[in-house]
C-alpha cells in the first residue's frame, strides 16, 4: 500500500541534522557539533512552574490558541522587547516554532504557489512548502556574502510567488540581516500580495542589533512571525512556540492549528509564563564566549567563515579540500571522531555547519580534532 500514500511525502527523508547526529552517536567517542540544542538545562524557575501547575491540577484542555493569560503575556513581552503591537487574539501558541512554520505555510499555500527561500536555510521551509503542494524557489545568497539583495529578490519574484521566508539570525550561517537589507525586502515586495514568514527563533541569541521586519508597518497584514521558547530559554524538549500575525489571518490559522494539535499541554503553558520573566542574558553570554573561540580557531586553521552574529552556529568553507560536504563530514566522523552537518543539507554546498552548543572542553576537543583532520587532508592533497 505504500505506493498509495500522499505523493508529497514519498520522497521525504529524515533531516540531515538528525542523520549526522545519529551517526555521531553511533561512533564511540565522537564529538557531536551537529544539533542546535542548548547543553544547559531549562532554568529552575521554569521547571518549578510546570511542577506547580501539575500539582494544582492544571491538566485540562485550553483554548486552541492557548490560554489567554499566556497569549497576553507574550503580547506584552513582544511589545516591551521589540515594539510589536500584536494582541493576544493575534497569537497562536504552537508545538514549537516547527508547528508554527508548518501551520503558517500549509495554511497560506495552494498547489502551484511559489515560496522564495533564501539559502542556505533550515530544511523545514522546503519540506513544509512541498507538503502543501507548492514550489520552493531557492534564492542563493552565497554570491552576496550570504546576504539578501534587492536585485536578487526582485528577480526571484514571479506572478506565482505567495511567500518569502526570512530567518534572521540565520540557521546555518549566523548572519543577521541589516536594516538596509530588510528595507530592500520591503521595496521588493512593495504592494504585491506576498506573505513574509519571519522565523525569529534565534533573536534571543543575537550579538548585534537585530532589525525587525515588523518595523515596516505597511507590511503588517502580510507578516507572519514564528517564535520559540526552545533556544533562548533552553526549552527544546518542551516543544512550545508561537505564531503572530494579523487577526484575519491568525483566525483562519487557528482553525488549522486546532485540527492539527487541539492545544499545547496546559501545564507547559504555565511554565512559559515563568520563562517570559526569566533573564536569558547569562546563557547568551556563554554562547558569545564560545562563538569567539570557535571563530578564532576556524580562522587560525585558514578556513573562510561568514561572520556569525546570531544563533550558535559557524558555517566554514571547506570547498578547497576537493570533497563534497557529505564526503567531508562522513570522513571526519570516521577518521577524526568529530561530527558536523554537511552544508548541502541547507542548500550550501562547500560548507559545513558546526554547532557550539556544548561545553568549552568538548568544543575545544572537537576543534582540535577538526584541525588535525584538515592537516591530514592537506597532506593527502599535496602528496
Amino acid at each position: 500500500m505504500v505506493g498509495h500514500i500522499n505523493k508529497n511525502i514519498k520522497n521525504l527523508s529524515i533531516s540531515g541534522i538528525r542523520r549526522y547526529t545519529a551517526l555521531a552517536m553511533e561512533t564511540p567517542g565522537c564529538v557531536a557539533l551537529t544539533i542546535g540544542e542548548p547543553d544547559m538545562d531549562t532554568p529552575l524557575p521554569i521547571r518549578q512552574a510546570a511542577m506547580e501547575a501539575l500539582q494544582a491540577g492544571d491538566t485540562h484542555y485550553t483554548a486552541n490558541q492557548g490560554t489567554l493569560k499566556l497569549r497576553s503575556a507574550i503580547a506584552e513581552y513582544e511589545a516591551r522587547t521589540r515594539g510589536l503591537d500584536y494582541s493576544a487574539d493575534e497569537i497562536i501558541v504552537t508545538a514549537g516554532a516547527t508547528e508554527a512554520i508548518y501551520c503558517a505555510l500549509t495554511g497560506i499555500l495552494n498547489p502551484g504557489d511559489e515560496v522564495i527561500i533564501p539559502v542556505p536555510a533550515f530544511g523545514l521551509y522546503d519540506t513544509a512548502t512541498r507538503l502543501a503542494g507548492a514550489v520552493p524557489v531557492h534564492l542563493d545568497t552565497a554570491p552576496n556574502g550570504f546576504r539578501l539583495t534587492y536585485d536578487a529578490l526582485t528577480k526571484a519574484i514571479t506572478s506565482r510567488t505567495k511567500a518569502l521566508i526570512l530567518n534572521s539570525p540565520n540557521n546555518p550561517t549566523g548572519a543577521v540581516y541589516s536594516e538596509e537589507e530588510l528595507g530592500a525586502v520591503s521595496r521588493a515586495i512593495g504592494d504585491k500580495p506576498v506573505f513574509i514568514l519571519c522565523d525569529d527563533v534565534y533573536r534571543g541569541l543575537c550579538r548585534t542589533p537585530c532589525p525587525d521586519m515588523a518595523a515596516f508597518s505597511h507590511l503588517r497584514s502580510r507578516l507572519l512571525v514564528a517564535q520559540s521558547f526552545s533556544k533562548p530559554w533552553a526549552m527544546t524538549g518542551w516543544r512550545i512556540g508561537y505564531l503572530m500575525g494579523d487577526r484575519q489571518i491568525t483566525e483562519k490559522l487557528t482553525v488549522l492549528h486546532g485540527h492539527t494539535l487541539t492545544c499545547v499541554p496546559s501545564m507547559l503553558q504555565s511554565a512559559c509564563l515563568a520563562a517570559l520573566k526569566t533573564d536569558t542574558a547569562p546563557m547568551a553570554e556563554i554562547y558569545g564566549k564560545r562563538r569567539d573561540m570557535v571563530m578564532r580557531r576556524i580562522r587560525e586553521m585558514g578556513l573562510s567563515c561568514p561572520e556569525s552574529n546570531g544563533a550558535f552556529y559557524a558555517f566554514p568553507d571547506i570547498s578547497g579540500f576537493g570533497l563534497t560536504s557529505e564526503e567531508f563530514c562522513l570522513r571526519m566522523i570516521r577518521e577524526a571522531g568529530v561530527a558536523a552537518v554537511p552544508g548541502s543539507c541547507f542548500g550550501g554546498e562547500g560548507h559545513i555547519r558546526m554547532s557550539y552548543c556544548c561545553d568549552e572542553d568538548k568544543l575545544k576537543l572537537g576543534l582540535d580534532r577538526l584541525e588535525a583532520f584538515l592537516h591530514k587532508l592537506a597532506y593527502e592533497n599535496n602528496k
